[in-house]
């Protein structure tokens, strides 16, 4: 049903912004390369299961685990470069993931890669049971990273992301945070990526390409970078938009990047993140329930 594939692409997107949201939003690291993470997850669980015959239940963490190491070498990476340049270090990685994609063999070159439909205890997957899957993840990651802000983790990795000096100063090994942060946030964008392969049935390297970091990034800037429900919304109003407005959909990558520059500009903190006019405007519709409550005592 054309709800459901609608779902499915909604839950994609809010695992993707959360990943993210992980190593830019609490970490504080720039990356413009997200996808490629996405496309390392897709193309290992599309080979272990088409080619290797792995069921997908197990080529699932293992897609997570492959996208995770090349995010702990881009991790000890960030120990080195900075700001700008990790961030331009991060769209080489993506084209370069890409291409290889594009041109080798193993990976379909650019004829892609057919994937099998999962299947678990004799039953095939259709749309119905990856969008319960996917639910199951998001629920999951979600109830993670509500978590995260008030635990150890979560209150070193901003440290990392407010002052790496003064969280030094405090004891907190900064790089090994932020090696943390690469991680987690791409070991969840890998088994996304797995998800998708199995749900979409065939593969190419075009579905990871440099505009799909930017439409992630756009969904995690929009709903507000380092806040927990932030990506989940930018991810909704963003994945439903171009259904609703079709007559855009040719535009896309234009919309993205004004929304972009415009909330950088005048909304940095998103649409709900802290200190955002929502926030404030919720926090004085609050203030005044509670003080009409004590009033009314």
């Amino acid at each position: 049903m054309y709800e459901q594939v609608v779902a499915i692409n909604v839950g994609l997107a809010m695992l993707l912004a959360m990943s993210l949201n992980i190593i830019t939003g609490f970490a504080g690291q720039p990356t413009l390369g997200h996808a490629a993470f996405y496309g390392i997850g897709a193309y290992t669980s599309a080979l272990l299961t088409a080619k290797a015959g792995w069921p997908f239940f197990l080529a699932l963490p293992a897609a997570g685990a492959m996208a995770a190491l090349v995010g702990v070498l881009l991790g000890l990476f960030s120990v080195r470069v900075r700001e700008d340049f990790l961030a331009v270090t991060t769209i080489g990685i993506n084209f370069v993931v890409v291409a290889i994609f594009q041109y080798v063999q193993l990976f379909g070159a650019s004829l892609g890669l057919a994937v099998p439909k999962p299947e678990f205890l004799g039953v095939r997957f259709g749309n119905t049971e990856i969008l319960g899957l996917l639910i199951l993840l998001n629920a999951l990651v979600y109830l993670f990273m509500r978590h995260l802000p008030n635990s150890w983790l979560g209150l070193a990795l901003g440290g990392v992301r407010n002052d790496e000096e003064a969280a030094a100063s405090l004891g907190y090994n900064a790089d090994h945070y932020k090696v943390f942060a690469f991680t987690i946030g791409t070991f969840i964008a890998g088994m996304t990526g797995s998800v998708y392969a199995h749900f979409m049935g065939f593969i190419s390297s075009t579905d990871f390409a440099f505009p799909v970091s930017i439409g992630v990034l756009s969904m995690a800037v929009l709903g507000g970078l380092g806040s927990v429900t932030g990506p989940l919304i930018g991810a909704l109003i963003l994945t439903l938009a171009p259904e609703v407005f079709r007559f855009v959909s040719d535009y896309r990558m234009l919309v993205y990047g004004g929304l972009l520059v415009l909330m950088m500009r005048f909304q940095p903190q998103g649409l709900v993140g802290d200190d955002s006019y929502l926030q404030r405007l919720w926090t004085k519709i609050r203030g005044r329930r509670e003080e009409g409550k004590a009033n009314a005592g």
